[in-house]
């Protein structure tokens, strides 16, 4: 993709590339795979954005593995989040007595996260993990929200790209960068 050209007019700059991407999730899927051997996990990718994510992690875990999906919403088409947590999608499968690893686009004030995990304990998970893309500790809301895994640790900054979006734009983006307020600040 034309880093010049369509999409990335409307980005102030590129924050990782998607060669620095590719080896952090790399480097992650080496570590999933070592901290879970002689297991099975639950793969629970948090949709949409942690999608591309996910697929390039699953991809680096060399473990006998169940995937799962949930779509869970406090955004809306905002940039903050509302503080309202609303499951669109829920899992299909049981999760009692498994190893869970959720995995996330981007951690920001917790506050989803936090949800999302006590429904998940309340269920019957024997673990649960966080792995996420990006960790955005500057917005955390909930400090005690503890982050496993964790690829890059970002700036307060409006991000898209390798999956995340603004408004559903921008997630075929191979790079990572932040989005001109111009875009938001209607």
């Amino acid at each position: 993709m034309d880093r010049n050209a369509g999409l990335y007019r409307d980005l102030d700059r590129i924050l990782l590339t998607k060669e620095e991407i590719a080896e952090k999730v790399r480097e992650l899927g080496k570590q999933i795979t070592r901290d879970y051997e002689g297991k099975t996990p639950v793969l629970v990718c948090i949709l949409k954005g942690a999608s591309v994510f996910f697929a390039d992690l699953i991809r680096e875990i060399e473990l006998p593995m169940t995937l799962d999906f949930m779509a869970i919403s406090s955004y809306g088409s905002a940039t903050k989040t509302s503080g309202v947590v609303r499951i669109l999608k829920d899992l299909d499968n049981d999760i009692l007595g498994k190893d869970v690893i959720v995995v996330e686009d981007i951690v920001d004030s917790g506050v989803t996260l936090n949800y999302l995990k006590q429904i998940l304990f309340q269920r019957g998970a024997s673990s649960l993990r966080i792995a996420t893309l990006l960790d955005k500790p500057a917005r955390r809301k909930v400090k005690d929200l503890k982050v496993d895994y964790m690829c890059f640790d970002i700036p307060d900054a409006f991000v898209v790209g390798y999956g995340l979006d603004y408004d559903q734009k921008y997630r075929n983006l191979p790079d990572i960068g932040v989005l001109s307020p111009r875009i938001y600040e209607k």
